[in-house]
């Protein structure tokens, strides 16, 4: 499998990222280990983590999934340098306000390389804009853990086109680290987040691009059609946003383009996403085995030129 460069980072990964959110939430520890091997067995070779995943879930405290992630790689899962590993730190969690100041910086990563079992990441991403600290304290912060060995790459999470460029500034004008990766919302339903000033800086600037909700929480792998079927469903408050005239518009452009590849909308629709200009790879969960085959299909699937075109005109 050919593997894309990841902006200025040095690092190459494989066209789709393992989306590990649901690790000690929708999926258990076994059920989180076997995909995992799956994955990996596939030939691909990221992780997408955070810090504050899963502290949602009632008795959790943020760093669930990191945790299983370094069970798996005590267990042997993969060398370790076969396996990138992105996490993320400053996203708020239980109502605590985390932030990027430099005191939390080091203090979270030092938690993050304990719980991950692992003496370095290799994307350390800061989760959201933090108004109230510096970006130059954040960007210092990083460095140390760069030049520490601890973090090898830094990026970003849901910034804007205005944010990232200050970001950027601020690294050229302190000689501070930059930020080298972005990690924006980007799918066939929501694309303003992504599209137009973002997209053409981190083109521009050759800023690796991993973006998340591929499959709009679950709602473009075609199974919620109808609010009834939201019924139960963990995110169920979001899918329920989709379920109007564009969102079964491009329901349907999905099952046309899964029916012409004998695939799935759901490998379709992060499909789409890998072959979007700016784009380095799309993060994508799946919670049983079965669904992980189309995450796997996605990153060896290649749209016409046409498929394109009738998915792009049906999430305009």
């Amino acid at each position: 499998m050919q593997k894309r460069a990841l902006g200025r980072t040095g690092l190459s990964i494989a066209p789709v990222v393992f989306g590990g959110n649901v690790f000690g939430w929708t999926a258990d520890e076994a059920t989180s280990f076997a995909l995992l091997d799956a994955f990996f067995d596939a030939g691909y070779n990221t992780i997408d983590t955070a810090d504050v995943y899963s502290a949602w879930v009632d008795g959790h405290v943020g760093g669930e999934s990191e945790a299983i992630i370094g069970k798996w790689l005590k267990r042997g899962g993969v060398a370790r340098d076969k396996a990138i590993i992105v996490t993320k730190v400053g996203f708020d969690n239980n109502g605590r306000e985390t932030g990027l100041g430099k005191t939390w910086i080091a203090e979270a990563v030092e938690a993050s390389l304990k719980r991950l079992q692992t003496d370095y990441v290799d994307l350390y991403l800061a989760h959201k804009p933090d108004e109230k600290t510096p970006i130059e304290e954040t960007l210092e912060a990083f460095g140390k853990l760069i030049t520490a060995g601890k973090v090898r790459a830094i990026g970003c999470s849901n910034y804007d086109g205005t944010q990232l460029q200050a970001a950027l500034d601020a690294s050229a004008k302190n000689s501070l680290p930059r930020f080298d990766v972005v990690q924006p919302e980007y799918n066939l339903y929501t694309r303003d987040r992504f599209e137009g000033a973002l997209a053409d800086l981190c083109i521009a600037e050759d800023i690796g691009v991993i973006s998340y909700y591929a499959l709009a929480a679950g709602f473009l792998t075609g199974k919620y059609r109808k609010p009834e079927d939201t019924e139960g469903v963990a995110r169920s408050y979001r899918v329920g946003n989709y379920l109007n005239d564009k969102g079964l518009k491009i329901l349907a452009a999905l099952d046309q383009v899964a029916a012409e590849t004998a695939t799935t909308p759901a490998t379709i629709a992060i499909a789409w996403v890998a072959a979007r200009p700016g784009i380095t790879a799309p993060i994508a969960s799946a919670t049983s085995l079965r669904q992980l085959e189309s995450l796997i299909a996605a990153g060896k699937l290649q749209l016409s030129d046409q498929q394109m075109a009738l998915l792009d005109a049906a999430g305009a």
